[in-house]
């Protein structure tokens, strides 16, 4: 089955449905979507930003390779996205900034990749509107670098891709700043955006 038919099978379901029903039919839909990512080598989401209907996003997630692929347009503020679970890095390449930055994925603050799925399943299936979970992180202007033959294994070809000639800073978690003016969007819209910001001394 399609994820284009069963969105219209959703969406006319929907209408017929009383409330109880309803959360019966949302649970069902969640489930299944944990066994769709489970079982599909390959997915690709269209997620929007609520109430910015500038702000789009693609995501392809390949389960073979534990990589997912975050394109988001928003005009200036546009950013390509890579979670690359197998190598453990997310790099973002933020174009306003001409630059990639790079983050060690860790469990606490960067959810599983079949989380992800699970969230953007439900998100473009029942049309959620989710309160992301915001990874506020901070790199030092002064120490951008260009990537080596040895980096680039360490971060894979993924990344290698994405990142490759452009200018590249390391990313440490931080908590939100008082004034986030200066920082960058990213990440998945809706799910988990990337508040990337430069450290101030």
């Amino acid at each position: 089955m399609s994820l284009g038919f069963f969105s219209i099978f959703t969406f006319c379901s929907l209408l017929f449905l009383s409330e109880r029903k309803m959360k019966s039919f949302a649970a069902i839909v969640a489930l299944l979507g944990v066994f769709w990512i489970q079982t599909s080598a390959a997915q690709i989401f269209y997620l929007e930003e609520p109430g910015n209907a500038l702000v789009t996003a693609t995501m392809s997630i390949d389960n073979e390779k534990y990589l997912a692929d975050v394109h988001v347009r928003a005009g200036e503020y546009s950013s390509d996205t890579i979670f690359d679970y197998w190598h453990g890095y997310v790099a973002t390449r933020v174009f306003s900034r001409n630059a990639c930055f790079i983050l060690k994925i860790e469990k606490d603050s960067i959810p599983e990749l079949r989380e992800i799925g699970r969230l953007a399943f439900e998100k473009q299936t029942l049309k959620k509107i989710y309160s992301p979970n915001n990874l506020w992180v901070q790199y030092d202007t002064g120490k951008s670098v260009f990537a080596n033959v040895k980096e680039w294994l360490i971060y894979g070809k993924a990344i290698e891709n994405l990142c490759r000639g452009l200018p590249i800073y390391k990313l440490v978690k931080t908590e939100a700043p008082l004034n986030s003016r200066a920082c960058a969007n990213a990440g998945i819209p809706s799910i988990l955006g990337i508040r990337i910001c430069p450290k101030l001394d």
